[in-house]
């Protein structure tokens, strides 16, 4: 069953169209972000500055999706995604007394617990190649995650999946191109399959790289 799309400004669709369409659009952050179609988003890390963050989110076209702000004050604890408009959509906070292994985020710029919407946590301690689950907010026992990441974040290759199944949500790929190795952009895309939350992908993204920057430091 093909879902009619009712937001009109979404990114534009990926070329290909062999991704499978799970039954239901899959909402975390909100329905606007489910697209009946794959979406490709490019993700350009640059030097953090102040006022624009450091990463920008576009689609095919070059237009801005999502840009990500964060506080040089905080140590990296914290960042927010705010969307084309500049609204904050999610603040995502590493999560004091765990270490670098444990994120939550939640709606807008609050950080309070009725606003959760998910955590991300290591699911090993001492890992090579990244492994993390994510549980939303109404799975408060955490015994079985609702998605996962796997791959290895250095090659920019990691994938999600849906819970504890094979079926792939979304995939990374790098990017490179000459302009972003001679003014050291990193850039990257993502492949978000049919109805699944872009915008949830994205914030996964964010956390992934704080991760291993933090990783770089230690």
């Amino acid at each position: 069953m093909a879902y009619p799309n009712p937001y009109p400004a979404q990114p534009q669709p990926y070329a290909s169209g062999s991704a499978p369409m799970p039954a239901v659009p899959t909402t975390v952050i909100g329905p606007q972000y489910c697209a009946p179609y794959p979406v490709d988003l490019a993700v350009v890390k640059k030097v953090m500055t102040i006022s624009d963050g450091n990463f920008v989110v576009t689609d095919v076209n070059g237009n801005i999706v999502f840009k990500v702000k964060g506080s040089l004050l905080t140590l990296r604890d914290r960042r927010v995604l705010i969307d084309a408009a500049g609204k904050p959509i999610v603040t995502l906070r590493r999560k004091m007394m765990s270490a670098h292994d444990r994120w939550q985020a939640f709606r807008g710029e609050s950080t309070e617990t009725k606003d959760l919407i998910f955590t991300l946590k290591r699911s090993s301690l001492i890992q090579f190649k990244t492994k993390l689950n994510v549980f939303l907010a109404n799975n408060t026992k955490e015994d079985v995650c609702d998605f996962k990441v796997k791959g290895s974040w250095f090659e920019r290759s990691c994938v999600v999946y849906a819970g504890e199944s094979d079926t792939i949500v979304a995939q990374m790929h790098k990017k490179h191109t000459v302009q972003s190795i001679l003014i050291g952009k990193d850039n990257f895309t993502v492949t978000v399959y049919p109805n699944i939350d872009y915008a949830f992908i994205v914030a996964l993204i964010v956390i992934l790289d704080e991760i291993n920057e933090d990783e770089k430091v230690d």
